[in-house]
């Protein structure tokens, strides 16, 4: 009898409309900012052919789901509309879906009226929770009746001041009660398919940062699919005393311990160099069969 999905059986698979995403092997998300201010690649994909170039890159390079955010939420981005970050989804959506047509396809927002058009509009696949719902009131009711993957990430405050001297008292604990009251909260409501994402640079000094990945395995208690976003972020970037652009060798080291750790999911820039990183790391677990 096949075991039913607890905090001590991992879901190994997702239900995408329909669509099924199996996690036995880790799946790369690549990123698309359509947005002007985003940290790293704030303003490359703004016009139709540099968004278009991009998808393409990413699908030549084996993407498994497309994220597309239209509000950055880098430390102290500005608050811009809903009018707005609809505009630019809208726009990035008309192409994705042109040429990724049976892909699957996430939207990276926490307004629950935006998650609600664009899984309507452009059967998107999977909503993005920056705040987890904290951000808006509606959106876990939302996400119940869309009945779409949600992911829920972690962060201590908001984009504006979340990296203004962040403190825990015990870290791991707090973020383990914040998931936990999460997910008990979306089951309650009908949520099947909720996936966590720890929160890196999110509310989070480089040391706490390290320390989360150290005991990212520790996350593995909740039974759900493991998203980890590290790409090119500060705690590489910073501690290495370099620039985001030249990130991409700290973002695989840090990529390669994630997947050896429990990542199920990579949030990527660079999908190419993260599909490596997989294969790599699975071909290098593959041995212990034949010990």
């Amino acid at each position: 009898m096949k075991p039913k999905d607890t905090f001590f059986s991992r879901k190994s698979m997702i239900n995408c409309r329909g669509k099924l995403i199996h996690l036995t092997e880790q799946k790369v998300m690549g990123i698309l900012n359509v947005t002007p201010d985003s940290f790293y690649d704030g303003g490359k994909y703004t016009v139709d052919d540099q968004i278009k170039k991009k998808v393409e890159q990413m699908v030549n390079e084996g993407v498994d789901i497309i994220d597309i955010g239209g509000y950055s939420s880098r430390p102290g981005a500005q608050k811009i509309s809903l009018e707005l970050e609809l505009k630019r989804l809208t726009k990035a959506l008309l192409i994705v879906r042109s040429l990724y047509p049976d892909g699957i396809v996430s939207v990276d927002t926490f307004r629950s009226k935006v998650a609600k058009t664009v899984v309507k509009d452009f059967e998107v696949d999977i909503i993005n929770d920056i705040s987890a719902g904290n951000l808006d009131s509606n959106m876990f009711q939302t996400i119940a009746e869309l009945r779409v993957p949600y992911i829920i990430m972690h962060m201590q405050g908001t984009p504006e001041n979340m990296q203004k001297h962040p403190e825990y008292k015990d870290m791991i604990p707090e973020i383990f009660c914040f998931f936990s009251s999460k997910i008990e909260s979306l089951k309650r409501m009908g949520v099947k398919d909720i996936i966590i994402d720890p929160g890196f640079g999110f509310g989070k000094t480089v040391d706490h940062n390290y320390e989360l990945l150290y005991r990212l395995d520790e996350f593995k208690i909740f039974g759900t699919p493991i998203l980890i976003g590290v790409s090119r972020k500060s705690m590489i970037y910073k501690y290495l005393e370099i620039t985001p652009d030249e990130s991409l060798n700290g973002t695989s080291v840090l990529h390669t311990l994630s997947i050896l750790n429990g990542a199920d999911i990579l949030r990527a820039h660079d999908v190419k160099e993260a599909k490596q990183c997989i294969k790599l790391v699975n071909k290098y677990k593959s041995v212990s069969k034949y010990l």
